[in-house]
């Protein structure tokens, strides 16, 4: 029916855009179309659609035009200050909606807005016309009770007004409670929007509120419902026998898994061999796919989440603890279904061939990232004894790995070696330290051979025309590359790059020249952001990061939805089961799939970022006062952004710098004063003193110290 109303829809917009047509009443259309009398209901139905969506409208003579303004649908994205930024799916630039023109709008309204022309002249200005729905139903938020009715100031700093609660809708809140809101009325003509409390997280001060509220913001569950608590009581503790029938059985081989001493999920065992100056490398992903099939209530939910939630104090986990710490955890010394890639490389680090197997595997050791790098890097005597029989497929390891990524880099992949931040939390839940990740050697073996498994995999199935899911990465946009290069040259490097391109090799020399300077991780970072970010898509459009043809994610279906629809793709494949039926269901719903999966993948990301944002500043919150050199790492008409060694980001406020009036230069990214002419701008080393910290709303704020 809707592709009916479609192609009818299709047939009157050619019509009225035809130069011979001429504006005329329904009767007149009807006759034109050649519509019965019996059937104007219908054509009363599809311009009623078409006037609804603004691709019609009807004179004052009531006479049937196609619509002239340029109306277009969008996310609106509001600002504390009053105006806001609508985001339109496939552009990169957002419209600018100026106070005046935000018509009732509340945050991530969908809306329609009509493009005007810009008052500043420098970006695309347009004023929202409808507000078409509502995306945020539930805000939460900070209560604050008044003597007969309260308010809740929003956690997300970008929804501006406070939200007003009738007595009778406070379920019982007190000042200090932490609350999940029902909106009610979005409020329009300057009345604040409304809404009743329907969960009180707890008090602000109580250990775990701060990140519960963070999750409950950006709706992540958190509890499985009870038919997928039900469907895994069936999922058996250990692998059947019949469930090993079939499969390609490396039992003997010797096989290893290499993760952090705090991770439970192993989801990736490896194996290596050297024979007549070949590697075999076999890469075995737990086989999620034969415990969590297609439509199952343990799917659905798990196509809700789209992927596990790191937070900095717990993990919320794609599918329950029973799959992924137990069966499809490849744990030591047990039995696992698997699905393996084994590949054959050379010495020059060329894949020269491979297969895809289902497998049984039995994995000998459990190790931790420590104790092989004690084994190929420190030559730990202790170490090396407890497991000198896996010595030698260490050190192999270590070889291999320095021959792919040698490959990698010649071709132009971009490293990045910059510190993430680990936050250490004491029993309350109070940060107590701030520290960089250890990325060492051995962090580096299983990346590369992980690296290694997702391009082969993406490869095969390209060339197999098959409907697949590739995680992509495209050119970053120029005016990004080009800030980034304003932003180096305030350190004296710089890029060769096109006015239309520029190629991964020149951010990967960047990166070479600054390695082991004060510099690195800040550059790296900023680098970073100039990316655009990677996506998962059925077209393979190539990974520029990683200067790779062809990349997918394979290796983690635990913790990542799109592996593990790709290993049910690669399941039926390698079962012939791939019928043209089957092929059509794929085709049909992958465009979902893997928009909802980089959906909930940025959902993730988000949330992860907000609780370091949040614990960094309750951190600082005890060094008040105290001082410390940091770099410049953003300069905004407002202020400018400092970063500390520690990788926390503060903002020194233009109303702060008291010694003069500052001018932004948006050009050169710098602040200049007017009477003294001192400079501030990108990469630059300040001092500063600690002047606040907000857990509340994630700010740290900083002052120039002499």
């Amino acid at each position: 029916m809707n592709d009916i109303m479609e192609k009818k829809k299709k047939v009157i917009l050619e019509l009225m855009n035809d130069k011979t047509y001429i504006p005329m009443k329904f009767k007149e259309l009807a006759v034109v179309l050649n519509i019965t009398k019996e059937n104007r209901d219908q054509l009363e139905e599809v311009l009623s659609e078409l006037l609804e969506e603004r691709k019609i409208s009807i004179t004052k003579k009531g006479k049937y035009v196609i619509t002239k303004e340029h109306y277009i649908e969008g996310y609106f994205i509001s600002n504390d200050r009053g105006f806001g930024f609508v985001e339109v799916e496939g552009q990169d630039e957002d419209y600018f909606i100026p106070e005046d023109k935000v018509n009732g709008a509340f945050h991530h309204d969908m809306v329609l807005i009509q493009v005007e022309d810009s008052q500043t002249g420098k970006r695309k200005e347009a004023r929202v016309v409808k507000v078409l729905s509502h995306e945020i139903q539930q805000v939460v938020g900070y209560f604050q009770k008044s003597k007969t009715f309260g308010y809740v100031l929003p956690d997300n700093q970008k929804i501006a007004q406070d939200i007003y609660i009738p007595g009778k809708d406070t379920m019982g809140a007190v000042t200090g409670h932490k609350v999940v809101v029902q909106i009610t009325d979005y409020g329009t003509n300057g009345r604040k929007p409304e809404g009743k409390i329907i969960e009180i997280i707890g008090h602000i001060n109580d250990p775990g509120v701060d990140i519960i509220s963070i999750v409950k913001n950006y709706d992540i569950p958190t509890e499985f419902p009870e038919e997928v608590m039900k469907q895994i009581e069936n999922i058996p503790d250990e692998v059947p026998e019949e469930d090993k029938v079939g499969r390609k059985d490396i039992r003997d081989w010797q096989t290893v898994t290499i993760d952090g001493e705090d991770a439970k999920d192993l989801d990736d065992a490896v194996t290596l061999t050297k024979e007549d100056g070949i590697y075999t490398l076999g890469v075995h992903i737990a086989d999620v796919s034969h415990y969590v099939t297609e439509n199952s209530p343990l799917d659905k939910e798990a196509v809700k989440r789209g992927t596990s939630v790191y937070l900095v104090d717990r993990v919320i986990p794609m599918i329950p603890h029973k799959l992924s710490n137990g069966i499809c955890s490849l744990n030591h010394d047990v039995d696992r279904l698997a699905l393996s890639c084994i590949m054959k490389i050379n010495e020059k680090g060329e894949i020269i061939d491979h297969e895809i197997v289902e497998s049984l595997i039995n994995v000998n050791e459990r190790m931790t990232y420590t104790a092989v790098k004690e084994i190929i890097v420190d030559k730990n005597p202790e170490t090396m004894e407890r497991y000198k029989d896996l010595v030698p497929m260490f050190e192999l390891m270590a070889e291999l790995s320095e021959i792919l990524r040698e490959r990698r880099y010649k071709r132009g992949a971009i490293d990045f070696e910059f510190p993430e931040c680990k936050i250490k939390l004491n029993q309350g839940g109070k940060p107590i330290s701030i520290e960089p990740y250890d990325r060492n050697k051995a962090t580096k073996i299983i990346e590369d051979f992980m690296l290694a498994a997702n391009e082969t995999i993406a490869e095969d199935f390209y060339w197999r025309q098959l409907p697949f899911v590739y995680r992509n990465h495209e050119e970053p946009d120029m005016e990004k590359v080009s800030q980034l290069t304003t932003f180096i040259n305030n350190f004296g490097y710089s890029v060769k790059m096109s006015k239309e391109q520029i190629h991964p090799k020149e951010l990967q020399k960047l990166l070479k020249n600054i390695e082991g300077t004060p510099e690195e991780a800040l550059i790296s970072r900023i680098t970073l952001r100039s990316m655009k970010r990677a996506e998962y898509t059925p077209e393979c459009k190539g990974h520029f990061g990683l200067a790779a043809k062809y990349y997918c994610h394979f290796t983690s279906p635990i913790r990542r939805y799109p592996d593990l629809q790709i290993h049910r793709i690669i399941k039926e494949a390698l079962n012939n089961k791939l019928t043209d039926k089957h092929i059509s269901h794929f085709n049909h719903i992958l465009p979902e799939v893997t928009k909802n999966c980089s959906i909930t993948e940025r959902r993730a990301d988000d949330a992860e970022r907000d609780t370091e944002k949040l614990k960094k500043a309750e951190y600082m919150m005890g060094y008040i006062g105290e001082e410390y050199e940091g770099v410049i790492s953003g300069v905004t008409n407002f202020g400018i952004y400092v970063e500390l060694p520690n990788t926390v980001e503060g903002l020194i406020h233009v109303s702060n710098m008291m010694d003069d009036h500052y001018i932004y230069d948006e050009n050169t990214y710098s602040m200049t004063g007017e009477r003294t002419k001192k400079t501030y701008k990108l990469g630059q080393k300040v001092k500063i003193r600690v002047e606040a910290a907000d857990k509340v709303a994630r700010t740290i704020d900083f002052s120039l110290a002499e």
